[in-house]
């Protein structure tokens, strides 16, 4: 077991931890208990009833946050021509094609979300061995292999965010800063919800919401009754 600080444990003693709590108790709690000195991230944890190890109830997809999620986030889009054109316009971070597939495969990694283009996957995909161990390969699932670039771009920087399942069926997803009025916390997190609610596999059996957690950056997990959504 780790060693916990002093502000952590007098921070967990204002949580039951047998208690699932209401949204709205939940984030007031997240908010009490960020015990670090900078806007600390609150962070939902879904553990769902879903057999990862069959391909059909791996859930992997992209949801916009209605209040986004506090960070700006660095894109980098790999296209040519006029789509490439259009990607500057949208507020795109980096645009390039060979020269930027060239910096990456030396090492440069100084974005957070990548797009491209259909026609540009053949050579992008020789990145597939350095990107996709980070999670950043564009993927058609997640709205990031599309010929529509400025509204990639405009959706990530107004906060879309990625979802996956990992290996033991959790989805872990940022939902906004400590900072953020509660109410805009409470609605990021029941899109978050609804949306895996939304694309439940027929397939999963039983209790679909295992477990919900929510928490800030170092700061103790708190139950959310799953039974609110």
């Amino acid at each position: 077991m780790a060693k916990h600080g002093k502000k952590y444990l007098e921070a967990s003693k204002l949580v039951d931890k047998t208690k699932a709590y209401s949204p709205e108790e939940a984030i007031d709690l997240v908010k009490k208990t960020s015990t670090v000195k900078f806007d600390a991230t609150v962070e939902v944890a879904v553990k769902l009833g879903v057999d990862v190890k069959k391909a059909d109830q791996q859930l992997r997809g992209a949801i916009v946050l209605p209040h986004g999620t506090g960070k700006t986030a660095r894109v980098l889009v790999f296209a040519k021509g006029e789509k490439a054109k259009e990607a500057e316009a949208a507020g795109a971070d980096y645009v390039g094609d060979e020269d930027l597939i060239n910096k990456i495969s030396q090492g440069w990694f100084d974005f957070d979300v990548v797009v491209a283009t259909p026609d540009m996957m053949g050579a992008v995909g020789r990145l597939g061995r350095v990107l996709g161990p980070k999670g950043l390969m564009p993927n058609p699932k997640t709205g990031t292999v599309t010929f529509e670039v400025e509204r990639a771009v405009k959706e990530i920087k107004a906060g879309k965010i990625e979802y996956r399942t990992d290996k033991t069926g959790n989805v872990h997803v940022p939902i906004g800063k400590v900072s953020f009025d509660a109410a805009k916390l409470v609605e990021n997190l029941a899109t978050v919800v609804e949306q895996l609610k939304r694309v439940k596999p027929a397939a999963a059996k039983g209790v679909y919401f295992r477990n919900i957690t929510v928490s800030s950056t170092m700061g103790p997990g708190i139950k959310v009754d799953p039974t609110v959504y």
